[in-house]
């Protein structure tokens, strides 16, 4: 079969989407291959349509279980033989898949890289024709990368031990230029094919709030999109453990995950998420790897997370069916003292050696830092996270918090040069709350000891709110006027750029600062409009025959025992809602509907179609 043959009849699909037949015809010429593309774009076609194509076997390289059990899941569904070899298989299973592997059973094996280098694996390997190795999540390899993987390194020492060299693919959806300069030296990829597709996911609303009550606003929240699936990220297990109490008992059906729970009961919590028994999961950066669960359609975060990498990883795992969906970072000062904890207990990076060790906490704690400004910058919150993967839009893209809030340009010149001035005359010696206590004019017992009470800048702000001198403090941060060190005392310092402040009387600094009484009303009233997906213009009827369809796939997933967005997306449903097909033919228009797929669902889904009419 072609590539658009195979395309239609096991994925349902009529066309490639961007990028993807590029990948796959480099791979289809034996060329090695490099594709980054965010989540939800396909990355895992690009492998798989050529491992169909090709003699011998493709094995796919994968970090977590929960991917590995997720993608075979999903091929076998299709009409695919696929396995994966991994710790979750008892012994005589994972001989038993070995030995059909052998016989050349499977197209397609994911295997963890643990595993590659074993002695019952490498015979196999050696002995067996592997035409490609996909190395997914391929960031892992990159000791920059957010979830860097030691692991990752035995992929080469594996690959020189074949007899014959296979084409390399590798794919990942958050890599900044360092961590792709990585992928292709640590891989030794040759001349390789390189394409990215671009990070931007249009169908993602982004906010960031800072509000006194966390809990109470993820609560209402949630009151509004009841029955709607979702994840809510924190940053400790303790967070985790308490928001599943609090909204459990407020009436809410949550499970949770975290690594302080044992592995079975992880298994089944993630289960009854992913089988749409819980509509939400309360879960560390331990879970959602690989997760390619379509019809999620929040993810928010009770805290900040150490790295725009992660946070765009983690916020990527909403709208995966490429419908609207929601991700909003609700953020507190205290965040950043807690991922600093976690960056200087860093258990991840023992085999390094010292000196490279101390790069890697230099580099976290400067992406923490660039993680912070999204939290505080008035600029488009898409565009900020755009440019630090490299990209630059038009700083305006109307679906973030940012953009949907009516600001007005503000002269914070006189505070700008108190705080410059004050960090100049205490010579650079205190962090950030006296800098603000000091200018403030605050009597405080730290203050009077420091004698910073007679620092020519006290009180000189003593009118201006505590609140909106912190924000000029971020913003003179964030545009480099000044600087907080990454040490254990946090000072904040100058910068080549503090002299345009305090020696040039016509330097100005203009801020965009929100409108107190315009702060809610534009983003409430575009988030409420986005949080149904992709039914805006649906009647009635057509929502009675959703929820029908709905039904329905649960029905066949519980036969299956697979997961039902397995069966068909959401946004397959909701295609079928308005195509309402009444033949094969009809059926097969469907985005999502294949041949295989037909023949296993299609009668049933046609039946129930009818009948709504």
């Amino acid at each position: 079969m072609s590539k658009h043959e195979i395309l239609k009849r096991y994925f349902g699909y009529d066309t490639f989407r961007n990028a993807q037949e590029t990948l796959i015809d480099s791979i289809l010429e034996g060329k090695d291959t490099l594709g980054i593309m965010p989540t939800g774009a396909g990355k895992s076609l690009c492998y798989q349509i050529p491992a169909l194509m090709m003699d011998g076997i493709t094995l796919v390289i994968s970090p977590l279980i929960s991917l590995m059990k997720d993608q075979v899941g999903s091929l076998n569904q299709a009409g695919i033989h696929a396995a994966y070899l991994n710790s979750s298989l008892t012994a005589s299973q994972y001989y038993k898949a070995l030995g059909l592997a052998r016989q050349g059973r499977y197209p397609i094996i994911y295997v963890a890289p643990e595993r590659l280098i074993t002695e019952e694996f490498l015979d196999f390997a050696i002995n067996s024709r592997i035409t490609m190795v996909a190395v997914d999540e391929a960031h892992c390899i990159s000791q920059w990368g957010q979830d860097f993987r030691p692991s990752y390194l035995k992929i080469l020492e594996f690959i020189e031990k074949l007899p014959t060299r296979p084409v390399i693919s590798a794919f990942t959806a958050t890599a900044t230029k360092e961590v792709r300069d990585d992928i292709i030296d640590i891989l030794q990829l040759r001349d390789p094919t390189v394409m990215t597709t671009g990070f931007d996911r249009g169908n993602l609303y982004f906010g960031v709030m800072n509000v006194r009550d966390r809990y109470g606003a993820i609560r209402n929240y949630l009151e509004t999109h009841r029955g709607e699936s979702g994840i809510i990220y924190c940053l400790t297990r303790k967070h985790v453990e308490e928001m599943c109490r609090r909204l459990r008992e407020d009436g809410f059906g949550v499970t949770k995950y975290h690594a302080g729970l044992g592995d079975e009961e992880r298994r089944r919590n993630q289960d009854d998420f992913i089988y749409d028994r819980v509509p939400i999961i309360i879960a560390t950066s331990a879970f959602g790897m690989g997760i390619d669960k379509s019809n999620v359609r929040f993810v928010l975060h009770f805290g900040m997370p150490k790295n725009l990498e992660s946070y765009y990883q983690e916020a990527g795992r909403a709208g995966r069916d490429g419908e609207p969906a929601e991700c909003i970072l609700y953020y507190a000062g205290q965040d950043v003292i807690t991922d600093q904890l976690f960056i200087d207990n860093n258990q991840d990076n023992q085999e390094l050696d010292p000196v490279t060790r101390q790069i890697v906490r230099e580099r976290d704690l400067e992406r923490l830092r660039k993680m912070t400004f999204y939290c505080f910058t008035n600029e488009c919150l898409r565009d900020y996270i755009l440019k630090y993967f490299g990209e630059y839009g038009s700083n305006y893209c109307g679906n973030c918090s940012n953009c949907l809030t009516q600001f007005e340009e503000t002269d914070v010149t006189e505070i700008a040069r108190a705080l410059v001035g004050c960090v100049n005359t205490s010579r650079q010696r205190y962090g950030t709350t006296v800098i603000i206590d000091t200018v403030h004019g605050a009597d405080t017992a730290k203050i009077r000891n420091y004698r910073m009470n007679q620092n020519p800048f006290y009180g000189a702000l003593a009118k201006a709110p505590t609140y909106r001198i912190r924000q000029v403090l971020n913003h003179l941060q964030l545009k480099e006027y000044l600087t907080v060190t990454n040490d254990e005392y946090a000072v904040v310092k100058l910068t080549p750029n503090s002299g345009e402040i305090l020696d040039r009387e016509d330097h100005r600094i203009i801020m965009k600062l929100a409108k107190e009484t315009e702060r809610s009303g534009p983003a409430k009233e575009k988030r409420s409009k986005k949080s149904q997906p992709g039914q805006e213009s649906f009647t009635e009827k057509e929502k009675s025959l959703f929820e029908q369809l709905r039904a329905l796939r649960s029905e066949i997933a519980r036969e299956e025992k697979v997961p039902p967005y397995i069966v068909f997306s959401d946004k397959t449903l909701t295609h079928m809602c308005v195509v309402k097909p009444g033949t094969k033919a009809e059926m097969l228009t469907v985005s999502g509907v294949g041949e295989f797929k037909f023949e296993k669902y299609g009668a049933r889904f046609l039946e129930r179609i009818r009948s709504a009419q």
